[in-house]
């Protein structure tokens, strides 16, 4: 059995591995995060913990999916809030767990409407127990415009309740980002000014999931009414992945800690996250669908893959991946990548030659008689549509050739 080291360090606290229930339905109290940990999952942000003024009132139904021909849950939407426990039992469940698990990593999530607020709770899960705070700016469906993903777009206000958490408690300090905004870095900036000590991202996106055509309703339907709510799971992964990198790429932020979260399903989704600089992973959805017991799989899988990449310690693999992203002006536009037919895997179905034609550059030419299709090499610009398209692998990447008059040779292209 392969085994490797899995410990990360993160704000100054040494998670036994990377993978952590976010905070969300998945680590609602006591009994779901203990299962959690028996299960082996390396922490667990706890579900958001409120002012005792601030009461929840839930809707009901409050979940939606996205699906695609046979396929569940390619996107989820939750209309839930933060947790509907009083203060007071949240705070009892996390003393219990730091009480029976002093081992695994505890951490808060908790979210103000104000200063006084952010600065009294704060204090109050440090003395419960907790090893780190992440501060909730950006949940998108709270009913109360003081609180949430409103607050997560304003940079002023992120900065001065960072400023507040940092009055009430000396725990480290990540503050979680929302996406519904175009640009997260003068956020994190201000956040970190603020005194955060690194950041979550992302948080889920605001969503019209899908309509109930006869009724006309947005789903899920209350009482003949729905509303925008976060979106998560494997489709808002490119988004998420998108942010951490561009947060990375900010001037004077290559070494930013980051929390990585949003569609994380396998170690590949876990392996991206971390290659583009996440040092440790959140995950709702996936538990959702599955059960706390996928963590089994996504350890397994990220050691495998430091087996075959030659790699002792997980921490060796943050950020790998953050130089080889640059600005689109910057690419390497003197070549052209034709594609290759295996004519053996070919299997006749016309799908690649429909979308170049209908979709692409009408570079594929078909040949009734054989059923194959072959390259139009004056017409073909390299797109690769027909690779992605092709249902069984039949095209891959081919030739590489040099645009006229382009510097350079074909073989020493990396592709």
């Amino acid at each position: 059995m392969i085994s490797k080291d899995l410990s990360i360090d993160f704000l100054g606290v040494r998670f036994e591995n990377p993978f952590c229930l976010s905070s969300s339905p998945v680590g609602n109290c006591y009994d779901m995060c203990a299962k959690a940990y028996d299960l082996g999952w390396g922490g667990v942000v706890f579900k958001t913990i409120g002012p005792a003024h601030f009461l929840i009132d839930e809707v009901s139904p409050r979940f939606d999916a996205l699906t695609k021909e046979g396929t569940p849950f390619i996107g989820f939407k939750n209309m839930e809030q933060i947790a509907e426990h009083s203060l007071q039992e949240n705070l009892a469940d996390l003393r219990k767990l730091k009480e029976h698990y002093p081992d695994k990593v505890l951490i808060a999530s908790i979210m103000g409407s104000n200063e006084k607020d952010w600065t009294e709770l704060a204090g109050l899960v440090e003395e419960a127990g907790a090893d780190m705070i992440e501060m909730n700016l950006s949940c998108p469906q709270m009913t109360s415009h003081a609180m949430g993903s409103d607050v997560g777009a304003n940079p002023e206000l992120c900065r001065a309740f960072c400023e507040a958490v940092k009055r009430g408690s000396r725990l480290p300090l990540m503050a979680k980002m929302t996406p519904n905004i175009t640009d997260m870095v003068p956020v994190a900036r201000a956040c970190l000014a603020g005194g955060a000590d690194g950041i979550a991202a992302i948080n889920t996106i605001k969503s019209i999931v899908n309509l109930d055509l006869n009724r006309k309703v947005g789903l899920p339907i209350i009482n003949g009414k729905s509303s925008i709510s976060g979106y998560s799971g494997k489709a808002v992964k490119p988004v998420a992945l998108r942010f951490i990198q561009q947060l990375r790429s900010g001037e004077g932020l290559s070494q930013l800690p980051i929390s990585g979260i949003g569609g994380i399903e396998t170690w590949e989704d876990a392996a991206e996250f971390i290659l583009l600089g996440a040092s440790t992973l959140q995950v709702t959805t996936a538990v959702m669908q599955y059960g706390y017991r996928i963590v089994e799989d996504l350890k397994n899988g990220l050691m495998h893959y430091m087996e075959e990449q030659g790699v002792d310690r997980l921490e060796d693999l943050v950020g790998l991946a953050n130089a080889s992203m640059v600005p689109a002006e910057s690419l390497d536009r003197d070549y052209i990548v034709y594609p290759r037919l295996d004519e053996e895997r070919c299997i006749g179905c016309g799908r690649c030659y429909i979308s170049c034609y209908d979709g692409a550059h009408q570079a594929l030419e078909w040949n009734e008689e054989t059923r194959r299709p072959s390259c139009n090499t004056e017409k073909c610009v390299g797109c690769h549509l027909c690779v992605l398209i092709c249902p069984v692998g039949a095209l891959s990447k081919g030739d590489v050739v040099m645009k006229p008059g382009r510097k350079g040779k074909a073989e020493d292209k990396s592709i």
